[in-house]
């Protein structure tokens, strides 16, 4: 007898079995409506209660940014204010007879510039740092794990980068205390020469000879600026110390005096030429001193026209210049050996050389008295 085919699905209720539904069915559950009214209300309930502190939050930050940036164009617009006073205080007092004691229009763009950026940098790393920090903060963020792992890379750069470092500062102090600048001759160790362009790690030099040194900030320890302020033309005159004092003063007076009314040496000196007086005497020589003070820089070529004006006044007043004391050249010794004859075979009378020099003489032959 055929049992008759049955499905599961019918067999199954049949049986008072319920069918478990497919783990791959393809109707997925549908919420009802009661649950997403629950749904709803708990998030409208959460909402309800946080809202006020993220409105309290965001009104922060909002604050904090708003005062950040204005705050930081408040600053670097008081710093170009300051930079541009400088600049009009420095033309101001450029126009004065005092200019010459100031720097270029360059070297001061350049300081200004310098100074302005720095400035400017650190008043805006300060600020928007200050404001990310609070901006954290607002968030309940835990600043001082990030502040230590920040102190400990600043301490890992700094020791990587000491030199950068030192570079970069003294630079910057050197701007500020304006030690020197473009077109300034200065002496700086391990350089000498006129600057050509300052910057915050690197100075460039341009030396006698025309080449460029490009001199490290943090490798100057000393420095040597001759164009600030003024200089100092000094020139000795050695004469006969039987020379008369009175004639040479009145001479050097007169050099003096023609000397600073002609032009362009009557701009380039700022005081006029003195006859100092005796700097030396000697036995032979006397040596008198004859100094001025000149404008930055041209303390040398002042000293090569003072020379040339004073030899020739000199020479028209007859009074010779000489070199300092006179040197002694020590006479030499008589060679002893100058009086000593060489040997010779002529000091030998017996020698053949002597005898065949000796004069030809007769023999004399001599006569026996005759007998008695």
């Amino acid at each position: 007898m055929e049992v008759p085919a049955v499905s599961l699905p019918v067999a199954l209720p049949a049986a008072g079995v319920s069918p478990s539904p497919s783990p791959s069915g393809s109707d997925p559950a549908v919420p009802s409506l009661e649950d997403a009214q629950e749904n709803a209300a708990n998030a409208a309930s959460w909402v309800e209660q946080n809202w006020s502190t993220w409105l309290a939050m965001g009104l922060q930050i909002l604050l904090i940014v708003v005062i950040a940036v204005a705050l930081r164009a408040v600053v670097r617009r008081a710093i170009t204010k300051l930079i541009e006073r400088m600049n009009r205080t420095a033309q101001a007092v450029d126009q004065s007879a005092l200019g010459g004691l100031l720097v270029n229009n360059e070297r001061r763009r350049q300081r200004s510039a310098a100074i302005g950026s720095v400035l400017r940098s650190v008043a805006s790393f300060t600020i928007l740092g200050t404001a990310a920090l609070m901006v954290l903060s607002t968030f309940r963020i835990d600043l001082a794990p990030l502040l230590a792992s920040a102190g400990v890379a600043g301490v890992a750069i700094g020791f990587g980068a000491r030199n950068l470092v030192t570079d970069f500062l003294s630079g910057v102090f050197m701007i500020i205390e304006d030690q020197y600048g473009v077109g300034d001759t200065v002496d700086a160790g391990v350089a000498t020469g006129e600057v050509v362009e300052v910057g915050l790690r690197v100075t460039k030099l341009r030396g006698d000879s025309g080449e460029i040194w490009y001199v490290r900030n943090g490798e100057v320890k000393r420095i040597g600026n001759l164009s600030q302020g003024w200089a100092t033309a000094g020139v000795d005159v050695t004469v006969r110390a039987d020379e008369d004092l009175d004639k040479v003063k009145s001479v050097l007076d007169e050099v003096a005096e023609k000397m600073g009314k002609e032009e362009p040496w009557n701009e380039l000196l700022w005081s006029p030429i003195e006859v100092l007086g005796l700097d030396s005497v000697l036995i032979d020589s006397m040596v008198i001193r004859v100094s001025a003070k000149t404008m930055p820089g041209k303390s040398v070529s002042v000293e090569r026209e003072l020379r040339w004006r004073i030899k020739r006044a000199f020479d028209r007043a007859s009074i010779p210049i000489i070199g300092g004391a006179t040197a002694v050249v020590p006479e030499e010794a008589p060679d002893p050996s100058a009086a000593v004859a060489a040997p010779s075979a002529f000091n030998n009378a017996t020698s053949p050389q002597s005898l065949a020099s000796s004069p030809l003489t007769t023999p004399v032959t001599t006569q026996k008295p005759p007998a008695k």
